[in-house]
């Protein structure tokens, strides 16, 4: 008797876990580097390199499996995906592949009787929040990187500082918004990054987020910026523009005003503009909002 479970230990994890291995090491891991991504021992890398551990052929030629070594091998090189996000993208496609896939065949094939049988494995669900929660801390970190990298952004943030959020895509609250605690703030000239990306930490750009998307908007990524009417003409050549009003509050004018404008409808690809031009104690800032915070980032990134 062989669980696929069984399967999944003695002969795709292995696999996998070689396969990734080999990856980093390619991307200037160091042995120890390698051990500690990937939560094993340096002595298990060292037999890894040495192709000491054996590897399913069927494992390493299928397609699925080859992407996800490169996407989860790229993602802890840039530290855009968290040793949990990973395992978490690993154990989506071991579900995936234990349902009338690659890995039930191999299962089928340790236990012949299994052929002739009305067995079906699902376990998890692939599309569980948990997973979610972890793609959009890994866009916004993305977002990030993409502002943080590039030269003359610090000079975009505004007095109160910037942000970089993303939402889950049935976000009710501020608490499914990622985004940086404490904000982004220019020091001398460059953007300092206070943590690492949470939920529920961002109260202001998520009100806005939150808005827009309450107004029927797809989007469910923001940048807020320094308003200045070049800026937001610049913005306006590729995508829509919309001025909310800064004495109201805030969800309301932005929600309203977004209702109001004239914007294309949303299909999952909407980008656009929200901004205010500034009231008594309220500064000024513009908020570009795209399907993702990544976007977001590219969009702001495409003005300097």
């Amino acid at each position: 008797m062989r669980f696929v479970e069984e399967v999944v230990v003695d002969e795709f994890l292995p696999t996998v876990r070689s396969m990734l291995a080999e990856d980093l090491r390619d991307r200037g891991f160091t042995q120890s580097e390698v051990a500690d991504a990937l939560g094993i021992s340096q002595s298990a890398v060292s037999k890894y390199a040495a192709g000491d551990v054996a590897r399913h052929e069927d494992i390493v030629a299928d397609e699925r499996v080859r992407e996800l070594v490169e996407r989860v091998g790229e993602g802890l090189a840039s530290g855009d995906l968290t040793p949990v996000a990973a395992l978490v993208e690993i154990e989506v496609l071991i579900r995936q592949l234990e349902e009338g896939d690659l890995l039930a065949d191999l299962h089928e094939a340790a236990m012949p009787g299994l052929a002739d049988a009305d067995v079906e494995f699902s376990v998890h669900d692939p599309d569980s929040g948990f997973r979610e929660r972890e793609r959009v801390l890994t866009s916004v970190r993305r977002g990030l990187r993409t502002l943080t990298n590039a030269s003359g952004f610090a000079g975009l943030i505004p007095n109160v500082g910037a942000n970089v959020a993303e939402c889950t895509a049935d976000a009710a609250t501020v608490d499914d918004v990622a985004a940086v605690p404490g904000r982004l703030v220019d020091v001398k000239g460059r953007a300092m990054v206070p943590g690492e990306p949470e939920f529920g930490v961002s109260e202001h750009v998520a009100t806005v987020l939150l808005a827009a998307r309450e107004a029927g908007s797809s989007v469910r990524g923001a940048v807020n910026l320094r308003y200045d009417p070049e800026t937001v003409a610049a913005l306006g050549e590729s995508h829509p523009t919309v001025e909310f009003d800064a004495e109201r509050e805030t969800r309301g004018a932005v929600a309203d005003a977004v209702r109001d404008a004239d914007r294309p409808a949303g299909d999952g690809g909407e980008t656009l503009v929200v901004y205010q031009t500034g009231a008594v104690g309220v500064e000024p800032i513009a908020y570009v909002l795209a399907p993702t915070a990544a976007e977001a980032a590219r969009v702001v990134r495409g003005l300097l």
